[in-house]
């Protein structure tokens, strides 16, 4: 039988309004870790997957406080020191500047594994958070994530840890700027 927390999650995870960060994301969250620690990156593995499966358990595009949501979650469906432990690496998830948390390192790095993905991948990311804010108008959409993602390029790493760097770095900057240039075509700039 599965705790109680794991049921909860596994329903909100599977929640209709969701396209990106969704059951799918959590997988590829959790391979990433798998990943993350095979190439080398040391991080409790228990504490980190539990803070992937609370990470974006509440979200929801209208509200700007999913993170603290989601700790606060953690707080109540596990309580204690580990509750608060996990909820301290979900809150990292807001800004991805995890600094030298070992665990919300490796969760802030897997959670930004998409972007360093292949091409298909990448376009299907895409597709996903214009589905989510399929209610924001197209121009404020491509305004809005251009600037997002412009504001990820000027950081010297997108990836916290040296093995995150190593594995997505390349491809995911790669991306990233693909992505901008088709958001903000030329004539427009």
């Amino acid at each position: 039988m599965r705790p109680a927390w794991q049921v909860d999650l596994g329903r909100r995870w599977t929640e209709p309004h969701r396209c990106h960060h969704d059951i799918e994301h959590l997988r590829e969250v959790l391979t990433a870790l798998e990943i993350l620690a095979m190439d080398g990156l040391v991080f409790n593995a228990r504490v980190t997957r539990r803070a992937a499966w609370f990470h974006d358990a509440v979200y929801d595009v209208f509200r700007d406080d999913n993170e603290e949501a989601s700790a606060d979650l953690a707080r109540h469906l596990i309580r204690g020191t580990t509750g608060e432990r996990i909820a301290a690496v979900v809150m990292t998830t807001k800004t991805h500047q995890p600094g030298d948390d070992p665990e919300a390192v490796a969760l802030c790095d897997a959670d930004l594994a998409v972007l360093g993905s292949g091409r298909q991948r990448y376009a299907r990311y895409c597709q996903e958070i214009r589905n989510e804010y399929a209610h924001v108008p197209e121009r404020q959409f491509r305004s809005r994530r251009a600037e997002t993602l412009t504001t990820l390029l000027e950081h010297e790493h997108l990836f916290a840890s040296p093995q995150g760097r190593s594995r997505w770095e390349a491809a995911a900057r790669r991306n990233v700027d693909a992505e901008i240039r088709q958001l903000v075509p030329l004539n427009s700039v």
